[in-house]
């Protein structure tokens, strides 16, 4: 099923449940799915236009006077250009907002380099008082969803809009701030987040028929991070691969970095945007462009293991 789709039922769902949730738009509802939502709650939907800074400062308004606000654009107008006002309006001013960025990274794909943010998650665990969440796939958005959107705090989700690949099976529960071991390995970790989980999968599956053996972790929350899972995994394989859809400066990799060298000094490898603006393309051709296939990472870890 489409993020979006999903995203929609499940803030219909909550809508019914608590009158006190409301949904704002920047222009933007009809392709980020939540259009549905304002023939069924016309009174509490709102499209405030291209004016997404004035979006969060409405959000907070509404946060102050009881009600629960959730945010939706693509992720860099709802990180990037409006940070200012989450940080002031928002975080430091104890407001209680969801944010939800769509189409983060490569899934931006043809609206290109403006639209396609690399520094999201950065700016994100950069900010107190918020929780960051990274989509794998439908269905674990689904679960995730009914627990953060009930969150007494501030959350950002970052999903894509459309299909993706699925990783789990409809038996999965998200478990607030839990990564989840995917696969066991003993000669290496890989740390993957967001839609990146998928290549990752793909790779320890092509590393597993030449005899290695990948430990793969889904690190579904940014923020709080599962520390424990991270150390337990490094101290087994005793070499850490991150993989992500975001720059690997502040993201994933930076993250990972900073909890083993306080608490256990380990390799770690990050593959992932390095440093580079986006561009124009299909999720696939992008992948390519950046060296992020499943076979980009085959390589990697074969290279680094040889050394």
């Amino acid at each position: 099923m489409e993020f979006r789709k999903v995203l929609c039922e499940q803030l219909a769902l909550l809508m019914r449940e608590d009158k006190k949730v409301v949904v704002l738009d920047a222009d933007l509802a009809k392709p980020n799915g939540t259009a549905p939502l304002y023939k069924e709650f016309p009174d509490r939907c709102f499209d405030v236009g291209i004016a997404e800074a004035n979006m969060v400062g409405v959000a907070a308004g509404l946060s102050a006077y009881g009600y629960k606000p959730v945010i939706v654009t693509f992720a860099p107008f709802a990180t990037r250009r409006v940070f200012d006002q989450l940080t002031v309006s928002v975080a430091y001013a104890k407001q209680k907002v969801k944010v939800i960025g769509t189409d983060p990274g490569l899934t931006a794909e043809l609206n290109g380099g403006t639209h396609m943010t690399f520094l999201d998650i950065a700016l994100m665990r950069g900010l107190p008082n918020f929780l960051v969440y990274d989509a794998v796939d439908d269905i674990q958005l689904k679960s995730a969803l009914k627990q953060l959107l009930k969150y007494d705090g501030n959350v950002y989700i970052r999903m894509p809009r459309k299909t993706r690949p699925t990783v789990f099976d409809e038996s999965y529960e998200y478990r607030f701030g839990k990564a989840d071991l995917i696969m066991e390995g003993t000669d290496a970790t890989i740390i993957a987040s967001g839609t990146m989980v998928y290549e990752a999968k793909l790779a320890c599956d092509e590393l597993k028929k030449k005899g290695i053996n990948i430990e793969l972790i889904s690190l579904n929350t940014i923020r709080p991070l599962d520390e424990k899972a991270i150390i337990d995994s490094a101290k087994k394989t005793k070499l850490v691969f991150t993989c992500e859809n975001h720059n690997i400066h502040g993201g994933v990799y930076s993250n990972v970095c900073e909890v083993l060298s306080s608490n256990l000094p380990t390799k770690v490898i990050g593959i992932g945007i390095n440093d580079q603006f986006g561009q124009v393309g299909k999720y696939n051709e992008l992948l390519e462009a950046y060296n992020l296939t499943y076979n980009d990472i085959v390589k990697t870890i074969e290279r680094e293991l040889k050394k």
